[in-house]
C-alpha cells in the first residue's frame, strides 16, 4: 500500500492533486497566480471545496491570465457572483481583480512574480522534514513576511496561513511527511 500524507484522504480528486501537484516547485508566473488566487478563495473553507471548483474558476477567470483578470469590469465580476460553480463571495471575487493588478505590478518591479515570491525562501525549497501530520505548521516566519509584504502591495485575502498554504502547494516548502511516497520524489525536484 502506498503511504501518503493523511490530509488527502481517499477522494480521487484530492489524491490526484496530492500525488501530482502539491509540493512540486512552481516557477511559471501564470501557475503561481492561479495557485495564489485559489488559495485566496479558500479563506475560511476547505481546500477540497476550492479544488472541486478549480475548472470553473479557470473558465470564469481566463485560465488565470493576470492581464485579463486585471482588466475585468465590475459588471463582469458581478456576473460571476451569479455563477453557482464559483464561491460566490463578493469580496473574494473582487479580490481576484485587485490581486491581479498587484501581481502585475510585482512582475514589473521584479521581472517576474517567480523572482519575487521565491525570494522569501532564498530561491530554494525549504525542507520541512515532517515526521507526522501533527508536525505541520499553519504559518512560518517566511509566510509571515510574505503575507505582510503582499498586503503592503495591495493584495487581499493573503494572511500568513494562506501564504503558507501557497508555499506548500507551489513547492517553496516540502511539507510531505517523510513516510509519504511523494516526500523523496518532491525532494529530488528541489535540486
Amino acid at each position: 500500500m502506498t503511504m501518503r500524507c493523511a490530509w488527502c484522504g481517499t477522494d480521487p480528486l484530492y489524491v490526484h492533486y496530492h500525488d501530482t501537484e502539491w509540493g512540486v516547485p512552481v516557477h511559471d508566473d501564470q501557475a503561481l497566480f492561479e495557485f495564489l488566487s485559489l488559495e485566496c478563495q479558500q479563506a475560511g473553507l476547505s481546500w477540497i471545496t476550492v479544488l472541486r471548483k478549480r475548472e470553473h474558476y479557470r473558465a470564469a477567470f481566463f485560465n488565470f491570465d493576470p492581464q485579463r483578470v486585471a482588466r475585468m469590469t465590475d459588471a463582469e465580476i458581478e456576473e460571476r457572483l451569479l455563477d453557482t460553480g464559483l464561491i460566490r463571495n463578493r469580496l473574494k471575487l473582487y479580490a481576484m481583480r485587485s490581486n491581479a493588478i498587484a501581481f502585475l505590478a510585482i512582475q514589473q518591479e521584479f521581472g517576474s512574480f517567480d523572482n519575487y515570491v521565491w525570494g522569501f525562501t532564498g530561491g530554494k525549497v525549504l525542507d520541512g522534514r515532517r515526521g507526522s501530520m501533527g508536525d505541520l505548521p499553519a504559518t512560518s516566519p517566511e509566510s509571515d513576511a510574505l503575507s505582510k509584504d503582499l498586503k503592503k502591495r495591495g493584495f487581499k485575502f493573503v494572511g500568513s496561513t494562506i501564504c503558507y498554504a501557497h508555499m506548500q502547494a507551489t513547492g517553496m516548502v516540502n511539507d510531505h511527511v517523510q513516510s509519504c511516497f511523494r516526500y523523496h520524489e518532491v525532494r529530488a525536484l528541489a535540486v
